[in-house]
């Protein structure tokens, strides 16, 4: 029977502890986090390890001892009890907390934390189309699972030019502190931890590039000897399987491992997939290994039930969002091609390309020649600089063939040509560049340079048309120094995550960013800027959602505007060529209308992949009426039932409609409806962390602090033990003097997020205003404060002019944990009696809710006339009857118990047996994998397969049991008594 739960008030090394959490330890005991209760250890935390503790006493809820409350109108008592509701939430399937970060609330963002906190453990991948905010849906997850005891260690894994967005988004939005393990950030760790100390168990919470960890192998083993409660791998497409690799990626085994190191995983992506089997088949081994038998043939059947992904686009939730997305416009502009590019086309079709030394006319010889136009396409500047590489390539070899001699003379014909264009120093001669600029010149286009509130992003593939770009605008622009930058892959990660701080600033002088598609995945782009221009066309699908989603996304204030320069060429292969990306174009706009996914017409569900498509559609002569028909039978085939694709049910399960929304198991109904907040003791969090303040300064100075009813703002310089805890938050959130200012005004707290992403200096980029709400690690301090207001093993005693005389109350909390020590039930009760002249009568229980209104138990409305006093007969009174009252819960909580853990048994029952037909399938598809092979190998391999397989399915089922299993005893505290003021 498990002796501890979260809650409970415990007598260890003679000093009494409120045991904040409960977790296994591998010696076979238990880990108790526990808060000091006691005058000596007051104000500190400590872990216990149960097993190496002589003697812990757990204080019987009978023999507490009722305090007489002296604060007036009873402030202590209804902090106490309202610090007590905060810790108590069970792990049910409601929203309790994520609901009230500093966000414009919509249903839909509810759902994942809904589907997640469904689950046994919650695993889940968040798959909304781009621009759907899935950054906030995973902090409103992590916000419910840390209000659960669920959350104390976090990890977020995610790209290095995200660090720092991701981390401000969930710090000023949901007070979880993440600290961010960057170059910058790791030296500093390492400044503060011995040599040998692994830096991940010295932070709780924090963030990290998956770069950093893939390229630095001495924090795989950090990660093997370190445990989180939640992990989250953001743009996890990047950590699949890809379809076509025989072995696994770095980045792949990399997060194999953190699967394994954390009950909740939690995986962000857009593009979920490639489009085989075998790479979304990764993604869903993550989240539980149990779900699919065999990687390469599976339906959404396998998964469906266990609610591991969920996926929206913009169309399935345009109804809940219209005043917080935009419809864009788009805008085609064409030029037709100089005489010198008309010239250089010619040229580049004149080149005869060799492999191997030899020209071989056919499908390689026009690959290679796509592979050059590609960057011809892009910019002569970028197209010269391959041009070059290639002459340099072939004149360095000893002793070049007859056909490679060939090549470079054509190749030097295309140097010429591309050398002409590059030189031309108004470069009138590109068309498309003088496009661009007529259009950034225009009234009609209405971009204004010096306008700080309108900027503008370009993108563009190849460095050097970046690097080009930057040059010739600047110029052409007359612009000032720092108003154009550029943004690339090849940047260190402190330079990416600086300049897309600078883009968000409104007092920057920064008007113009030029990116690579590096800055496609993820990044808010769309605070003062909503047009975007695609200098050259990507060829992928999945880029062209990329791109559009930095500015087309949630929260846009203006309606995107998305330019598209196209090249009219003479020349007929060329010309058809660019008309194929065109009819890119006009699918991924079709897309985002009507189907959803733009990346269904070319069904391979890869951005380099897509791009070889592409390739072969120019290299195989196809003309674009062939191209566009191949892409709409490709799209309508994702509802045929043929099976000659096998991402055929990838598409019916990632491409909209009724199928996909069945197959990924999204929530149904209004997801407001399944939030639930109790009544609170305090008209709001401002007046709770007001009455604590005024309350823990009551007889001393316990610390410097103010407060602004208008603004409801607090301010306090942090004491000592709070400092301490303080510095578990990033460096950039920690207050040089330890001064502190936090306001319950969510339209105050978004305008500091605002003001704070337009500073300039990099200190002040984070709001200087916090976040007042149950979640900030502040009024966390607070709360811990005023729970130990009345001693060891005590309960405060009050008195109610609303009570009818005689009548005696006591207010009760029953929890029933599992083994993992996760309170599944938790039940407020109050157990009630009007005593007759004997003394006696018989106590029955009502909800907490109901009394605390009959009572009058609100902050400032209950007087407190002094009337209680230690040894007097009323006290004595209720000190005599509490044992019966404790009697009558802890009946309700085992009648209670018996039904929970008997819906829980036959979950268990139902997941076993599950469990059970899984594992039968996978051994099945494991000897059917083996047929072929060799009797001898085929025995070696098929144990040692299987031994994995029995492991796995062995550590959930003992992970179901624990998690699925209550304690048979039900633990009980009495947290107040209430009796009439007439008794």
């Amino acid at each position: 029977m498990l002796a501890f739960a979260p809650g409970a008030r415990v007598v260890i090394r003679d000093e009494e502890w409120l045991i904040r959490r409960v977790d296994p330890s591998t010696d076979g005991g238990w880990l108790l986090t526990c808060d000091g209760v006691s005058e000596l250890v007051r104000g500190r935390d400590a872990l216990f390890l149960t097993e190496l503790e002589d003697q812990i006493e757990v204080l019987d809820p009978a023999e507490t001892r009722l305090v007489a409350d002296d604060s007036p109108t009873y402030t202590a008592s209804l902090l106490y009890l309202e610090s007590m509701r905060r810790r108590s939430v069970a792990n049910d399937e409601r929203i309790h907390l994520g609901h009230r970060g500093v966000m414009n609330l919509v249903p839909y963002q509810l759902d994942p934390a809904l589907q997640a906190l469904r689950q046994p453990r919650s695993r889940i991948l968040i798959a909304d189309a781009v621009g759907l905010g899935k950054t906030l849906e995973a902090g409103v997850l992590a916000t419910e699972l840390i209000q659960r005891g669920r959350g104390k260690r976090i990890l977020v894994v995610t790209q290095k030019a995200m660090l720092t967005q991701f981390q401000k988004e969930w710090w000023s939005r949901f007070s979880i502190p993440l600290v961010r393990l960057d170059s910058v950030g790791l030296a500093r760790v390492r400044n503060r931890i011995p040599a040998n100390h692994n830096p991940f168990n010295h932070f709780d919470r924090s963030i990290i590039s998956i770069d950093t960890l893939k390229s630095n192998l001495e924090y795989r083993n950090y990660l093997e000897n370190a445990w989180w409660d939640i992990i989250v791998i953001d743009e996890c497409h990047n950590v699949a399987a890809r379809a076509g690799e025989s072995g696994l990626s770095r980045r792949a085994r990399l997060a194999r491992l953190l699967a394994t190191r954390s009950d909740t995983l939690v995986l962000l992506s857009a593009t979920p997939h490639d489009g085989s089997a075998r790479s979304f088949a990764s993604l869903m081994s993550l989240l539980d290994p149990t779900a699919i038998s065999d990687p390469d043939h599976y339906t959404p059947e396998d998964f469906r039930s266990k609610g591991l992904v969920i996926r929206r686009f913009k169309k399935d939730i345009r109804d809940q969002v219209s005043a917080d997305f935009q419809e864009r416009e788009t805008t085609c502009l064409r030029e037709k091609a100089s005489a010198l590019e008309e010239a250089a086309y010619r040229a580049l079709l004149e080149v005869r390309f060799t492999q191997g030394g030899q020209h071989k006319a056919g499908r390689q010889q026009e690959l290679q020649r796509i592979g050059m136009q590609k960057a011809l396409f892009s910019s002569p500047k970028a197209a010269l600089e391959s041009t070059q590489r290639r002459i340099a390539l072939l004149r360095g070899k000893d002793s070049p063939s007859d056909d490679e001699r060939t090549e470079v003379m054509g190749l030097d014909e295309l140097r010429l040509a591309l050398q002409a264009l590059v030189d031309d120093p108004s470069a009138k001669s590109f068309s498309r560049y003088q496009k661009l600029l007529e259009l950034l010149r225009s009234a009609t286009f209405g971009w204004a340079k010096d306008d700080a509130n309108d900027r503008l992003v370009i993108f563009s593939e190849r460095i050097e048309t970046l690097n080009w770009l930057k040059e010739r605008l600047t110029a052409d622009l007359q612009l000032k120094p720092k108003q154009l930058e550029v943004l690339h892959g090849g940047m260190a990660d402190t330079e990416q995550q600086a300049l897309v701080e600078r883009f968000g600033r409104l007092d920057d002088p920064l008007r113009v960013l030029v990116c690579s598609d590096v800055a496609s995945e993820g990044l808010n782009l769309h605070y003062f800027c909503h047009r975007l221009v695609h200098f050259d066309l990507p060829w992928s699908l999945m880029t062209f959602q990329q791109r559009n989603g930095r500015v087309d996304r949630y929260g846009q204030k203006h309606r995107p505007h998305i330019v598209y320069l196209f090249t009219e060429a003479v020349t007929e292969k060329i010309r058809g060529d660019l008309r194929i990306l065109e009819i890119l174009e006009q699918k991924d706009e079709q897309a985002n209308f009507n189907l959803g996914d733009p990346s269904a017409f070319l069904n391979v569900y890869d951005p380099d992949k897509e791009v070889e498509k592409v390739s072969d559609y120019m290299a195989g002569g196809m003309t674009p009426e062939q191209v566009e028909a191949a892409l709409d039978q490709s799209a309508a085939a994702k509802g045929s039932d043929d099976g000659a694709n096998e991402g055929d049910y990838l598409l019916e399960l990632f491409g909209g409609g009724d199928a996909a929304a069945e197959a990924a198991a999204q929530p149904t109904g209004n997801s407001l409806n399944h939030i639930e907040e109790p009544a609170t003791l305090f008209d709001s969090e401002y007046h709770y962390a007001k009455a604590a303040l005024t309350q823990l300064n009551q007889g001393q100075t316990l610390c410097q602090w103010t407060s602004l009813d208008a603004e409801r703002l607090v301010s306090l310089t942090a004491p000592r033990d709070l400092q301490e805890r303080l510095r578990q938050l990033p460096r950039e959130v920690q207050a040089d003097n330890d001064y502190y200012a936090l306001t319950a005004d969510t339209q105050r707290m978004a305008d500091a997020i605002e003001a704070a992403r337009q500073a300039r200096a990099e200190e002040e980029t984070w709001p200087k205003l916090h976040y007042l709400w149950p979640q900030h690690p502040i009024v966390e301090w607070l709360g811990d404060r005023v729970l130990t207001h009345f001693g060891r093993h005590c309960a405060p005693l009050l008195q109610s002019v609303h009570l009818q005389p005689g009548e005696q109350a006591f207010v009760l909390m029953g929890l029933v944990p599992n083994r993992k020590g996760q309170p599944l039930l938790v039940e407020w009760q109050v157990a009630h009696r009007k005593v007759d002249a004997a003394g006696q009568g018989e106590f029955t229980l009502q909800p907490f809710d109901a009394f605390a209104a009959r009572a009058g138990l609100k902050a400032g409305k209950l007087p407190n006339r002094g009337q209680l006093a230690e040894g007097a007969p009323l006290q004595q009174a209720m000190q005599g009857a509490l044992p019966k009252a404790v009697t009558a819960m802890r009946s309700h909580m085992v009648a209670k118990q018996a039904a929970f853990s008997a819906g829980l048994n036959e979950r268990l029952r139902t997941t076993l047996a599950e469990l059970e037909r899984l594992q039968g399938r996978q051994v099945e598809q494991l000897t059917l994998d083996l047929e072929r092979q060799l009797e001898t190998v085929k025995r070696g391999r098929f144990e040692h397969r299987k031994q994995q397989i029995n492991r796995v399915f062995d550590d959930y089922r003992q992970w179901v049991h624990d998690t699925l299993t209550t304690e048979p005893q039900p633990w009980i505290q009495v947290l107040a008594a209430v009796t009439s003021a007439g008794a």
